[in-house]
Parts: structure tokens; C-alpha cells; sequence
């Protein structure tokens, strides 16, 4: 068997998001985000603290036909936590959608301002 030259390592992780500066300060409010660069005009790269990174893209090459912007309409990101119930309540707090409630004691789900659905689950 050939071995892959792609390696087993999720690098970026891409949220499509309609306004940049908007969605910029939404995450940086949430996720406590404390730097970041704005590239080509569409995309933030947002400085994380540890595992792979973030880019929050406009997607002007991937909207539809009509100018609409994808979204992701399952969890398919998770950040972390180490205290669950803190999390939810503070998402609660800052008015955050929130779609589940807490599942088996170790996460939920919620949406970004641009419908996306993301994850929070206990380390």
C-alpha cells in the first residue's frame, strides 16, 4: 500500500460568514480571540490559542448563483471546555442561539450569527 502524501492533520478550519468585521467581533467576544489578520478583503485569520486554526471567510468564490452564502447547517466544528455548564451559561448570557440544551453532561450546540452550527463540548 502506498502511504498518502496528505498528512492526518486538520490544519484551518473555514466558517463562512456574511461581514467579516461583524463576525470578527461576534467570535472574538465568544471565544475570547485577542488577535487576527484581515486577508484579500474576505478573510480573518484568527489567532487561536492551541489546535488548528480559524479562518472566518465572506466565501465570495463558493456563494450560489444568487449571492447566497453556504452555511454550515450541522456541528461540524467543536470548541472546547473544561467546565460545560459555564460555557452554556455564558452563551445564554450574551444571547447567543442556542440550539440544544446540554446533551449527556458533555455538550451543546449553538448558532453564530450567520446560521452556522457549532459545538461546545466539555475536554
Amino acid at each position: 500500500m502506498v502511504k498518502s502524501p496528505v498528512k492526518n492533520k486538520i490544519n484551518l478550519v473555514f466558517i463562512p460568514v456574511s461581514d467579516v468585521e461583524k463576525a470578527k467581533q461576534w467570535y472574538a467576544k465568544i471565544l475570547g480571540i485577542q488577535d487576527g489578520e484581515v486577508h484579500f478583503g474576505h478573510l480573518f485569520a484568527a489567532g487561536m490559542d492551541e489546535g488548528s486554526g480559524m479562518i472566518l471567510d465572506t466565501m465570495p468564490m463558493w456563494r450560489d448563483e444568487n449571492g447566497k452564502l453556504p452555511t454550515l447547517n450541522v456541528p461540524a466544528i467543536q470548541f472546547g471546555t473544561e467546565d460545560v455548564r459555564a460555557s452554556y451559561q455564558f452563551m445564554k448570557e450574551n444571547g447567543v442561539e442556542l440550539v440544544t440544551e446540554i446533551q449527556h453532561g458533555q455538550f451543546f450546540v449553538f448558532k453564530d450569527p450567520d446560521g452556522n452550527m457549532l459545538m461546545v463540548c466539555e475536554d
